[in-house]
């Protein structure tokens, strides 16, 4: 071989030394790179592929009323997962397979062809599947031999009443958080602690059972048990809907109390929502706003709308109402009395401001005190606002609750809108004082009167009892403590027997019920609108104590926006607070009381009652007369000429000579 053919093998040699030498050194360099740059995103990848971190949902904790009739509980629903990867590898067709699959879970077939496409290693394709679709997915998956999908079990929330208390239970979303109501205010506590399954996985996504895997139990949500009684909901919200129809209204709500305690033992407002259909209307008027929403974002605040809690979360004029409130402060305050005299001339001149009574131009006349709340005559209102005077007046708004919120355990509440303190007219002070110009929200005004004739005691307003957990062992437990004492026993007596008097012989008379003391106040309040007030639109309400001798139950039900001419609150809604009255307190287990507590018997010689009712009070006075026995008329009316609608005892009851029979007329 020459000379040069040895050069020329020696260069081809150097040269291919050179090649494989800077081969070697990018592939080094290369090496490196991934190792010290991207060997954590590499680790990763793997883990993902090896690893199957599964997270363990915790069951949601139950609700309970305060019998521990389940309210919401957690139902059996499945959610597919897909493993993209493993489907890719195993050779299915991704579109035949998307299309068999939406069919089953209800979806467009391009959402579920992007979900099993997607660049992952696990997505969730569909969740609260019922059981048949899960039946038909694991057919499909036998049937095709498919690996890279997978059911798994989980919970959703059920409510098993449906609309009753929809607005104060709340609901959660498709993730089972609360978004409203208690199961917003209380999620942490009802939702939880998920656990993980961390398991190892071949390339195809199964479990490998010949690896380690580590289970972290989940912690179950605690349990609630509120102060809501399902029943006496269920008497309320059937009266809430009955005025709803009755009356043509926009809405209409109330809540029911223990004012010994706090404890709320209904709230409603109708119309309400299914808390399993949440963002489906209930009613005709509801269905066909919703469809005509345009947008998404006007569906979202329908919807925002329909789930809102009023009682909590809006204020409103109380009207009449309120002058509970001003008349408990002047008795307190020493500044009237139960034997005061008052002269009504149709309007209180103030300044340059005339405050008209209702009833002007027409009068009252000489009125005392009971009989001024009994026909609600405004100028006694400011006569005694302006004695209480705005200092005094603010004072006590502000330790009845007013100026804050009451602190109720339920999401979005609000306080009252009032004059500025500092800025108060005195005519403002005299519209005030009769519940104009002052907006409050319902339950601040239910604990207020609650105060005024429970002796005097404000207490927080709450809706639930205890928490609890699965054992039945108690977390929390509300205390009902009293937060302070605003009112003497004399003055919360005084309002009893004036809130009565208006029930027996005021603008309350419609709402008497044989056998129990019931006391109460009418309101009919002008509704604002865009900051004016609305030609035509009230707020008709009454709010009622019972028994008046010894309260257990304050009630408060409003009607927004009745329809017709006819708006006098003692037509248009103390009819159903006595409807619910009549179901609620034997139910809670408050006796017939009768005023001369008469021993009514079935002995031998006692006396048969004949039936009075549909007869007139002159009659049936002069029959009870003849057969030996008394009467007593109530409401007490001075017209003899009223049929009687009810009596006690019934027809055919038995009593002993002398005794008294109570006749109750229209």
């Amino acid at each position: 071989m020459s000379v040069s053919a040895r050069l020329k093998n020696k260069k081809r040699l150097i040269i291919l030394f050179t090649i494989f030498a800077l081969v070697l050194i990018a592939l080094g360099a290369r090496l490196g790179w991934i190792m010290l740059v991207q060997g954590d995103e590499y680790s990763k990848k793997a883990a993902s592929q090896q690893i199957r971190d599964n997270s363990i949902a915790a069951e949601r904790g139950t609700i309970y009323d305060s019998n521990m009739n389940e309210l919401a509980i957690n139902a059996p629903s499945y959610s597919l997962w897909a493993f993209p990867e493993t489907l890719k590898a195993s050779g299915s067709k991704p579109s035949q397979l998307a299309r068999k699959i939406a069919l089953i879970v209800d979806q467009e077939e391009k959402v579920v062809f992007a979900d099993i496409t997607k660049d992952a290693s696990m997505v969730r394709v569909a969740k609260n599947l019922n059981a048949d679709q899960r039946k038909s997915i694991q057919a499909l998956i036998k049937e095709e031999n498919i690996t890279g999908l997978s059911i798994d079990e989980a919970s959703k929330r059920h409510y098993p009443y449906g609309e009753l208390a929809s607005n104060l239970i709340g609901h959660t979303n498709d993730d089972g958080n609360g978004i409203c109501g208690l199961e917003l205010f209380y999620n942490s506590y009802l939702s939880g602690t998920a656990g993980r399954l961390i398991q190892n996985a071949d390339v195809n996504g199964r479990v490998l059972s010949y690896k380690t895997e580590k289970y972290y139990e989940p912690e179950d949500g605690l349990n609630l048990v509120l102060t809501i009684d399902s029943v006496l909901q269920q008497y309320l919200e059937n009266q809430l809907k009955s005025a709803y129809n009755d009356m043509g209204a926009k809405q209409t709500f109330g809540i029911s109390i223990n004012p010994n305690t706090g404890e709320i033992l209904a709230m409603g407002i109708y119309p309400g929502y299914d808390l399993n259909n949440p963002r489906t209307p209930v009613t005709e008027a509801q269905k066909e706003e919703y469809e005509a929403l345009a947008t998404s974002e006007e569906r979202v605040k329908f919807w925002n709308q329909m789930w809102r809690n009023f009682i909590v979360s809006d204020t409103y004029e109380p009207g009449s109402t309120f002058k509970l409130i001003t008349t408990a402060i002047a008795l307190e305050e020493g500044l009237t009395n139960l034997n005061e005299t008052f002269n009504c001339i149709g309007y209180y001149q103030l300044y340059d401001d005339q405050l008209n009574c209702w009833k002007y131009p027409g009068c009252h006349g000489v009125q005392t005190l009971a009989q001024a709340v009994q026909n609600s005559c405004n100028p006694v209102f400011v006569t005694l606002g302006l004695r209480i005077g705005a200092a005094k007046y603010y004072e006590y708004l502000e330790a009845l609750g007013f100026t804050t919120k009451t602190g109720i355990d339920l999401p979005s509440e609000t306080s009252a809108i009032m004059y500025d303190f500092n800025n108060i007219m005195p005519g403002e002070l005299g519209a005030l004082s009769y519940g104009q110009g002052i907006s409050v929200t319902p339950i601040q005004l239910v604990s207020a009167i609650a105060t005024i004739v429970n002796g005097g005691n404000l207490i927080t307003p709450h809706v639930v009892r205890q928490i609890q957990d699965d054992e039945g062992n108690i977390i929390f437990a509300a205390d009902n403590k009293v937060k302070r004492k605003i009112f003497s026993e004399q003055t919360s007596k005084e309002m009893c027997e004036i809130m009565q008097s208006v029930v027996d012989e005021g603008t309350g008379k419609a709402g008497y019920i044989a056998g129990y003391r019931v006391g109460g106040k009418t309101g009919t309040a002008d509704k604002v609108v865009n900051g004016r007030y609305a030609a035509g639109k009230v707020y008709s309400s009454f709010v009622s104590v019972a028994p008046s001798d010894d309260p257990e139950v304050v009630t408060l039900i409003v009607v927004d926006e009745p329809a017709g001419s006819v708006h006098y609150a003692s037509t248009v809604v103390v009819p159903y607070v006595k409807s619910y009255l009549e179901e609620a307190l034997p139910y809670i287990q408050v006796e017939p009381v009768f005023d001369d507590q008469t021993d009514y018997n079935t002995s031998a010689g006692s006396i048969s009652v004949p039936n009075f009712c549909g007869k007139t009070v002159e009659a049936s006075v002069a029959k009870l007369g003849e057969m030996g026995l008394k009467a007593i008329v109530r409401p007490t009316s001075q017209d003899k000429t009223k049929k009687v609608v009810d009596q006690y005892p019934k027809y055919l009851g038995r009593v002993n000579p002398g005794s008294t029979v109570y006749l109750y007329t229209e």
